[in-house]
């Protein structure tokens, strides 16, 4: 498990869905846009929604816990940035929910 660093908190997340995460938003944060990243907290952290406002003025670090780099998914890195462009802002989803997503939305894919 690995964690986003952002606004003096760690959020925690798997390192594969954290790579792809790390992807979208890096293309986000180099566009200069500000947008909200949400996630469900699992049952042992509360349950529960979680949103963080993420901008290019706030500093946000990706912690990797593995030494070995993630392979990324194209379609789960489409769906993220898909996701990433609605209002609701960059939902962080499983990569058979992003499939699930790119064979619902080919249109947005």
């Amino acid at each position: 498990m690995g964690y986003i660093k952002h606004a003096g908190r760690d959020y925690e997340f798997e390192d594969r869905l954290l790579a792809h995460l790390q992807m979208v938003i890096g293309q986000k944060l180099k566009k200069q846009e500000c947008f909200f990243l949400s996630w469900q907290k699992p049952h042992d952290q509360g349950e529960g929604r979680m949103s963080i406002w993420i901008s290019p003025y706030t500093t946000t670090a990706f912690h990797f816990s593995g030494s070995k780099e993630p392979e990324l998914s194209k379609v789960w890195v489409r769906a993220l940035n898909a996701l990433a462009h609605t209002p609701r802002g960059l939902i962080a989803i499983s990569e058979e929910e992003a499939e699930r997503f790119a064979k619902n939305n080919p249109d947005l894919i």
